[in-house]
């Protein structure tokens, strides 16, 4: 058997990504089996380019399955730690495939849902309103409920909320451990249950996290706010990608190495006098509105 290992670390989000750069490395050696290690390998069910799909914690005789005497190719590399990434001048999945000598054909995202599973998970919304999905905080390691350089503020939030609450039921994708709003319905549970439910929905309000890669998956364009990350290296054409105004004070960066700020929101490093000033809520309605 030949084969190539593709192992990814890191979140949900840069997993979902790495199914397009799945898919060229199938388009380039489709004489191999694919076989990918990840922390997230319920990304990878029912993917046409993916032969097996294992987690971190369940790789038992692993070396002696794929490895020894073997022919098989390991494509380890973190495209996080590459020139390219940390001075922003591709997009991640071109990074991702240059890095591997695999030919970028401009492969994008891809989640494949049975329609068992969609049917099975919509028959639990029962709803009198249009759906709207939001998504305003990320980040499974971040140690404070909110990060001023991914999420979005409270108050920004709440403005945008009482917009459309009265005509959309709107469903906030969060885990217990993250901040709640009034007049929203929590959206949890699996990764492929929030999918299909999502596939209910006709406004989605994102942030620079999963949801906003599963949507492009989906093939569900939506409005993603970005403050710190870039859409010209994370995100996609699909969506309205909304930008951060331009800071608004000095921040203080002397704790910065490969990246200007960190991704989790230290205070020192805040570019506004406040938080009102990083978006401009009308564009963010006007964006969900059109």
């Amino acid at each position: 058997m030949k084969s190539i290992i593709l192992q990814i670390n890191g979140g949900i989000g840069k997993c979902i990504l790495a199914t397009s750069v799945c898919q060229a490395i199938k388009t380039q050696y489709s004489d191999r089996e694919l076989i990918v290690i990840s922390g997230y390998p319920e990304v990878f069910l029912n993917n046409p380019n993916v032969k097996k799909s294992f987690s971190f914690g369940n790789v038992a005789y692993f070396y002696q399955d794929y490895i020894e005497g073997k022919d098989t190719m390991l494509f380890l590399h973190d495209p996080y730690l590459t020139t390219d990434y940390i001075k922003e001048s591709k997009h991640l999945i071109q990074i991702w495939c240059d890095m591997l000598n695999i030919k970028y054909n401009g492969e994008q995202p891809q989640l494949f849902l049975t329609q068992r599973e969609i049917e099975t998970f919509q028959r639990q919304v029962n709803l009198d309103k249009p759906i709207m999905i939001i998504q305003t905080n990320g980040g499974a390691d971040q140690n404070r409920k909110y990060s001023w350089a991914r999420d979005l503020s409270i108050s920004t939030t709440n403005k945008v909320i009482e917009h459309f609450k009265d005509e959309y039921a709107i469903l906030h994708v969060r885990r217990d451990d993250q901040l709640g709003f009034n007049h929203t319905i929590k959206l949890s549970g699996s990764l492929r249950e929030i999918l299909a439910i999502s596939l209910l929905s006709q406004k989605r309000l994102l942030i620079d996290s999963f949801m906003q890669h599963s949507m492009a998956a989906l093939n569900l364009p939506s409005s993603v706010c970005w403050i710190v990350n870039k859409p010209e290296v994370l995100g996609y054409k699909l969506h309205n990608n909304i930008i951060a105004n331009p800071y608004t004070t000095t921040p203080e960066l002397r704790n910065s190495v490969f990246a200007k700020f960190n991704i989790g929101g230290e205070p020192l490093e805040f570019p506004y006098n406040s938080e009102d000033e990083i978006f401009n809520v009308d564009t963010i309605i006007d964006s969900l509105e059109n």
